[in-house]
């Protein structure tokens, strides 16, 4: 005698679109940035007053022009005692930012994001759009992003 099923016809399981999880939905728009004239020790402050590791440098027109970070103030402490130089000579953020800066576009999915955080070791990177400086995506936004989506799918 064969097994009976009394189960009734099941419709097939519907599988709707994953949704897309953008750097623009968990960007910083509301960033600290610093002018190339700017004092490292100025720098220094600010990082420490608002417990960030770095920010991005812009001109008066909002352009993107550098990163500094806690890195580059430490190397430029670690130069100065190195040459036993007073730490005030040549500290501008200008003299110290990295120029050259990788961004990342804002309709990059999340996901895409994470793997560029990994493959670059950066911990931040900043949106520019027609030229502007529009906002700044760290790792740690990346991880609110997860963080939101727990529980749901991670295509």
């Amino acid at each position: 005698m064969g097994i009976i099923n009394f189960r009734g016809k099941r419709d097939k399981a519907i599988s709707k679109p994953a949704e897309q999880i953008l750097v623009s939905d968990y960007m910083t728009k509301k960033l600290i940035t610093f002018k190339p004239s700017d004092s490292l020790g100025h720098v220094i402050n600010l990082l420490i007053k608002n417990k960030i590791s770095g920010g991005p440098v812009v001109n008066d027109k909002n352009e993107l022009i550098g990163i500094i970070s806690e890195g580059d103030c430490m190397k430029h402490i670690s130069d100065s005692k190195y040459y036993n130089m007073p730490m005030d000579s040549d500290n501008t953020v200008e003299k110290n930012m990295a120029s050259e800066v990788e961004t990342i576009d804002k309709n990059m999915n999340i996901f895409d994001a994470a793997t560029k955080f990994i493959s670059s070791k950066r911990r931040r990177f900043p949106i520019v759009e027609n030229g502007k400086l529009i906002g700044q995506i760290s790792q740690k936004d990346v991880l609110k992003a997860a963080l939101k989506m727990k529980g749901n799918s991670w295509k």
